[in-house]
């Protein structure tokens, strides 16, 4: 994890995600779970850029540097969340 103080607002609202995410592992595989979940993410963070925009020709014109900038985001986060992932790490039957 970061050296970035946590934001409690914002990990209760990530936590509560995570937590729906985890009622759905009853009735379909963790690989269908974050799927829907990436889809999620993305179809929110279009209309995210879609109502930062003051017009269709912005929106167009910062269409690349949006979906670069979320790209850098999930990677950033994705590697913090497997490091932290790898440091607790016990192998099956340690």
């Amino acid at each position: 994890m970061s050296d970035v103080q946590r934001d409690k607002p914002f990990y209760d609202m990530a936590d509560a995600y995570i937590a729906l995410a985890n009622t759905q592992l009853s009735e379909a595989k963790p690989s269908r779970v974050s799927a829907a979940a990436l889809f999620a993410a993305s179809r929110f963070n279009a209309f995210v850029i879609a109502t930062a925009a003051e017009n269709k020709e912005q929106m167009v014109a910062e269409k690349e540097a949006a979906i670069a900038y979320f790209l850098d985001q999930y990677e950033t986060m994705l590697r913090e969340n497997i490091d932290e992932h790898l440091a607790r790490y016990d192998p099956p039957g340690a």
